[in-house]
């Protein structure tokens, strides 16, 4: 190029002109502007001889073809290099449809470590939603215990007494059982929306157990006590219990049967509730009583010793 008289910025001007384009001037319709580019037509650009023919301006006023100074050619090449803390980063997305983003990953990360060696010095790291949900359910693992005990002192706090708030937390595996035996019913993996109807249930069977023990507490604070109490105070709270189950049941369903945007969310969510919520209301009322008759004689002792 010095032989032309010319530079490696000249070339790469001429050459950008032709493929990329430049800016010319502009035309006007009505109030909008719109630019006039002027480059090589479509066919043109893939072209090798019109490429090497291009003409370089050279400092004398005068001009060479681009094939007598440089050697053109196709070379297949990366586009752009992305980094990321210092490092070549290079990304491959995927738009998942019809299965969960978990099990993919596990599926993929399984199949490339047994067919695909990795360089030294290169590494791979699984991203977006696979990232979130791990990181979101590191989270649960910490709060959902946080939140549960909360409950507990405040449950201990109201009734004073630690057999029955052990009796009222037995509520809640009662929920947890129809939450998963509804999601593996509908085959839906675990989500962080489902881990949080899972926190939610949990509040709802609570409240079942308390409704239960607080009027079992006033039955006896009556003088009633044995088996027939313990039943008679059942079928009272049978109405409220079971219309607290209907509202939320009916209130899910159009989410628990959703499809279209966002039911991806809403779906893992209203499953558990439904289901959990169900099983809550039947063990409950089936289980709890005869769970309370086999220490009423040691909540009785407990209550007249503390007063």
């Amino acid at each position: 190029m010095l032989a032309y008289g010319t530079s490696g910025n000249d070339v790469l001007e001429a050459i950008e002109v032709a493929l990329g384009g430049q800016q010319a001037s502009y035309i006007y319709e009505d109030d909008k502007k719109f630019p006039i580019v002027i480059r090589l037509a479509d066919e043109e650009r893939t072209d090798l001889s019109v490429i090497r023919a291009l003409p370089v301006a050279l400092d004398n006023g005068s001009t060479v073809s681009l094939g007598k100074l440089a050697k053109v050619s196709f070379e297949e090449t990366y586009g752009t290099v992305n980094r990321e803390n210092g490092m070549r980063r290079s990304a491959v997305l995927v738009n998942l449809r019809g299965r969960d983003t978990e099990s993919f990953v596990l599926e993929a990360q399984a199949k490339i470590g047994k067919d695909i060696k990795v360089p030294d010095g290169i590494f791979i790291e699984w991203g977006g939603n696979f990232k979130n949900l791990n990181e979101a359910r590191s989270r649960l693992l910490i709060l959902t215990p946080i939140a549960l005990a909360l409950v507990f002192c405040m449950v201990y706090f109201a009734f004073g007494n630690l057999i029955e708030t052990i009796l009222i937390f037995l509520c809640i595996p009662f929920a947890w059982v129809g939450g998963i035996w509804n999601m593996n019913l509908h085959d839906l993996p675990f989500s962080i929306s489902a881990g949080v109807g899972f926190i939610a249930l949990s509040g709802i069977a609570v409240l079942n157990g308390v409704v239960l023990i607080g009027f079992y507490n006033s039955s006896m604070a009556e003088g009633k006590s044995g088996w027939s109490m313990i039943r008679e105070a059942t079928e009272s709270r049978l109405r409220p219990v079971a219309m607290t189950a209907l509202v939320a049941i009916f209130g899910f369903l159009p989410m628990m049967f959703s499809s279209g945007m966002g039911s991806e969310v809403q779906k893992p969510l209203a499953t558990v509730v439904t289901g959990g919520v169900l099983s809550s209301t039947v063990l409950t009322l089936l289980l709890l009583p005869i769970l309370f008759s086999l220490v009423e004689s040691r909540i009785k002792n407990f209550k007249t010793a503390k007063h």
